[in-house]
């Protein structure tokens, strides 16, 4: 059962600047965005009650069709008992009960068919307000989030501050709340920083392939892949390790992190390109 969802609102996004207005005050545009939400709202509500009333119908109509089965397989049952007792009657009567039974399997069958239509279409509408109930609490808990540039720079204000605890709380909120900005690539970033900080590697390493992956133009792209690096020399990868420094190089050549990647493999006494085989 083809059904349209609700559009959901595009996050808005405000530059990032010193010196800007106060960071809660009320804009333009977040009045825009809160009567958007509100009018959505509206919709899905009103959605919602529709599809209740509707899964409600279609379920009494199934345990009518349900009940309707039971009935006429008891009766065919009956039907075909009868038949047997009856094997030393004439031909005529044969027939005629035997007729009797084919329009009943008939009507079994034709019964069955519409009862898995109408399944097919309850699971459908069900589907749709499980889509429905979602993005409601999405757009429910997008509009009691902070504004984007507020909780990100209050969550690059506490990393500086060395409050890392508070710093991953709020970089995993702009995450959770505004997941397809490119401050969410610096997010993860942030977050896989503060993980290398602690000594928690493996972890940096799966984040800061997050950026890589789904930021890969992103300006935190290249440090991403320096700091990636690093990680897995501490985790005693080397060869992967030095294997990253050089892709470093080689993707991002006139970048300040190819000149910390060249120095590092100075340092570990290996080439800033991979030796040719048969050399």
């Amino acid at each position: 059962m083809n059904m349209r969802q609700p559009i959901g609102v595009a996050a808005l996004a405000l530059a990032l600047t010193l010196g800007t207005a106060p960071a809660w005050g009320v804009s333009k545009e977040m009045v825009q965005l809160q009567t958007s939400v509100d009018n959505l709202q509206k919709q899905v509500a009103l959605m919602q009650q529709s599809l209740d009333q509707n899964i409600g119908i279609i379920k009494n109509l199934t345990n009518q069709n349900t009940d309707t089965i039971n009935r006429m397989s008891t009766a065919l049952g009956n039907m075909q008992t009868a038949l047997q007792k009856q094997e030393g009657d004439s031909n005529a009567r044969v027939d005629q009960v035997s007729g009797q039974i084919q329009a009943l399997n008939d009507s079994v069958d034709e019964l069955k068919a519409r009862l898995a239509k109408v399944t097919k279409q309850l699971e459908d509408m069900q589907a749709a307000q499980q889509t429905l109930s979602t993005a409601q609490a999405q757009q429910q808990a997008q509009q009691q989030a902070p504004p984007p540039d507020v909780l990100y720079n209050n969550a690059l204000r506490d990393y500086n501050a060395a409050k890392y605890d508070l710093a991953t709380q709020e970089f995993s909120d702009y995450i959770k709340f505004y997941p397809n900005t490119d401050l969410a690539g610096n997010s993860h970033f942030y977050l896989a920083d503060i993980e290398f900080r602690q000594g928690n590697y493996e972890a940096a390493v799966k984040d800061y392939d997050q950026v890589l992956q789904d930021f890969p133009t992103g300006n935190k792209a290249p440090a991403a892949q320096l700091k990636k690096a690093f990680a897995l020399i501490e985790l005693g990868q080397k060869d992967d390790g030095i294997a990253e420094l050089r892709h470093l190089i080689q993707r991002y050549p006139k970048s300040n992190e190819a000149l910390q990647a060249k120095e590092r493999l100075r340092k570990l006494g290996v080439s800033a390109t991979a030796a040719r085989k048969g050399q």
